[in-house]
């Protein structure tokens, strides 16, 4: 909870942000791209492009929390750029309060920054070395020309009181700072306008894990006393589920499952995101001598300049058949509130069962798959649909441990089974 220096605070000029009501979408994001071109030779001519976000769909409600997760390199700090504007889009649209903003110049874009700001990674490159904690954060103030109630400077040791510091602390410069203390100037600096949106860019990253919670814990406090509305882009997925309403995972500049929080981590549909979640540890003694059902994914993301046809994790997915690799799957709602792009999702029914034929790929990725997650994931799969569909005389006889094989995952005796890799 918040100390009393940070509700003292809020209560001393903090106003809550009530234009939109909860519920209401604040932002909206339709086909959202960013390529960045390759040039190459003397005259500098464009030979391809860096496909870093490559469409992009979602809204984001009004005091609700975004979380977006993904492997590094997948979109999500270009992500976060776009919707703040701070990069140009290649294509789409984003919306804010039903205002277009995708090509808006710097002039038109002035009043929007009042609105929507950002928390940067670094909290050591993101601040200026050669000015005092003041002047970082009476920056904003200046920039907009907005003189607050009382003056900058007791404006600026409120906001310093808000997120925990030392008011007297005005006129010490960053390096005098620990990297919590320099992210809570930076998270000061980002709410001295008021905004109604903060986009967070692994906001706690670079910081020890006992500051990570600090950190985490003044941003949740913060949203509930301010009525904020976050986007938080991270890496870490039980800070995202600590802290988000909604989760979105990312792939190769795409979103791949869109859900609510309990419903992505109770039931997750993507292969992929079944992987990310098999990789979080679970602090528990008593499991130390426990089977480890993490699934190892093979090899590394594919190169952005030249994605994968298809679905773009067909490459390293156990569960790859042919039209995984011809034909992009489209982000459906297949259960209410989570959407998933796969035609063979986990937790729910096959949406290509005629297609049974597992990949090369999909064979060598399932090695590195536990048996026990093999089994459960064979619910579902487009490599079982074929023993659904058979005769009784076609149907291997059902025995104790699954493996998969050429068309279908059938049982086979534990003795001759393949060794799995752990």
């Amino acid at each position: 909870m918040a100390n009393s220096a940070q509700r003292e605070g809020v209560a001393a000029g903090a106003t809550l942000n009530r234009d939109a009501a909860p519920g209401e979408t604040l932002l909206k994001v339709t086909g959202l791209q960013k390529h960045f071109p390759i040039r190459k030779g003397l005259l500098q001519r464009q030979v391809g492009a860096v496909r870093a976000v490559d469409g992009l769909d979602f809204e984001v409600k009004s005091g609700e929390t975004l979380g977006v997760v993904g492997e590094s390199g997948c979109g999500k700090s270009t992500m976060g750029r776009l919707i703040t504007r701070l990069l140009e889009p290649t294509a789409g649209k984003v919306e804010f309060e039903g205002k277009d903003i995708t090509h808006l110049g710097v002039g038109a874009m002035r009043p929007m920054r009042r609105d929507v700001q950002m928390i940067f990674q670094d909290p050591y490159s993101s601040l200026n070395p050669r000015h005092t904690i003041g002047t970082i954060i009476s920056a904003p103030f200046k920039l907009q020309g907005v003189t607050p109630e009382g003056g900058v400077k007791k404006e600026v040791q409120r906001l310093l009181s808000v997120v925990g510091l030392n008011p007297e602390h005005y006129n010490r410069y960053p390096h005098e700072f620990s990297g919590g203390q320099r992210q809570r100037i930076g998270i000061a600096r980002a709410l001295a306008l008021n905004p109604k949106m903060v986009v967070a860019d692994e906001p706690v990253s670079a910081l020890d894990v006992s500051i990570q919670a600090q950190v985490v814990n003044l941003l949740d406090d913060l949203q509930q006393e301010l009525g904020l509305t976050y986007v938080i882009i991270a890496h870490d997925l039980s800070v995202v589920r600590h802290v988000s309403d909604r989760i979105a995972v990312m792939y190769l500049g795409k979103i791949v499952e869109l859900a609510d929080r309990d419903s992505l981590y109770k039931a997750p549909m993507h292969p992929y995101t079944k992987a990310l979640m098999s990789a979080v540890p679970i602090p528990d003694p008593r499991r130390k001598s426990a089977k480890s059902e993490r699934i190892l994914l093979q090899g590394d993301v594919p190169s952005p300049i030249s994605p994968p046809s298809g679905c773009r994790f067909h490459t390293r997915c156990w569960k790859a058949t042919e039209i995984c690799k011809t034909t992009e799957p489209p982000l459906l709602e297949l259960k209410p509130g989570q959407q998933v792009a796969c035609h063979h999702p986990e937790n729910f029914e096959d949406q290509a069962p005629q297609d049974t034929v597992l990949l090369t790929v999909a064979k060598q990725a399932a090695e590195l798959v536990a048996d026990e997650v093999l089994a459960e994931s064979a619910a579902t799969s487009a490599a079982v649909a074929a023993e659904v569909t058979a005769t009784p005389a076609e149907k291997p006889a059902v025995t104790e441990k699954p493996v998969v094989t050429e068309t279908s995952a059938v049982a086979a005796p534990e003795d001759e089974a393949p060794a799995k890799e752990k």
